[in-house]
């Protein structure tokens, strides 16, 4: 699965999941569709590990998210033919969805799918788990959950680890900023710095 990395626009977007102080860049390119997708693939032809990247969708509605979804994927993976979801957290599983020509069939696990998770399938090349972002999630914390979970070196986290890691950050990050504000600990002075997470030169960002 071979990737570049658009780096049109850096953006800095906090501190990340394991403290890490590096820079993220992230791609510019929109299609100019309001459904361009935004996904993070790893790259390269090492490990797996547990997740083969991150999609976070604009909408909870597979019929209308999907189609843009797979037609990033399709050029870099081969044909999608099948994709699976846990559906906790989509109203409607579509059984069929046509993208370009073709039709993806739709399926769902409840017990045995983590449901931050979306499996796909293709005929030619194999099966990979994407992490799925809420599509009400900050930027900042997307950009973090996408950098984690695309980043080939990181550790071996399911999907919901890594929300439930992001979950607890993001919490201490508010926790530290409310009792800074209370101490007045900022006054008069500059902000506490952010830092990033680092995002691999064979990480595909796009649709951001």
């Amino acid at each position: 699965m071979a990737a570049t990395t658009d780096t049109a626009t850096g953006t800095d977007i906090g501190t990340g999941l394991d403290g890490a102080t590096p820079d993220i860049r992230l791609s510019s390119h929109e299609t100019g569709a309001p459904s361009a997708a935004r996904v993070a693939l790893k790259g390269g032809d090492g490990s797996r590990g547990l997740l083969d990247g991150a999609w976070w969708p604009r909408s909870r509605d597979l019929a209308v998210e999907l189609p843009a979804l797979i037609g990033v994927l399709d050029p870099p993976w081969g044909r999608v033919t099948r994709i699976a979801v846990n559906p906790r957290y989509w109203p409607v599983v579509p059984r069929k969805v046509p993208v370009r020509g073709h039709v993806v069939k739709v399926g769902w696990f409840k017990a045995e799918q983590d449901p931050h998770k979306l499996l796909l399938l293709s005929n030619t090349v194999g099966r990979w788990d994407l992490l799925v972002i809420p599509p009400d999630t900050p930027a900042a914390s997307a950009a973090r959950l996408m950098a984690a979970a695309s980043d080939p070196a990181g550790p071996a986290l399911t999907a919901g680890a890594l929300m439930a890691a992001e979950a607890r950050f993001g919490a201490a990050v508010e926790g530290g900023a409310e009792d800074a504000s209370a101490s007045g600990e900022h006054e008069g002075g500059a902000p506490p710095a952010r830092v990033a997470i680092p995002v691999p030169a064979s990480r595909l960002i796009m649709g951001m």
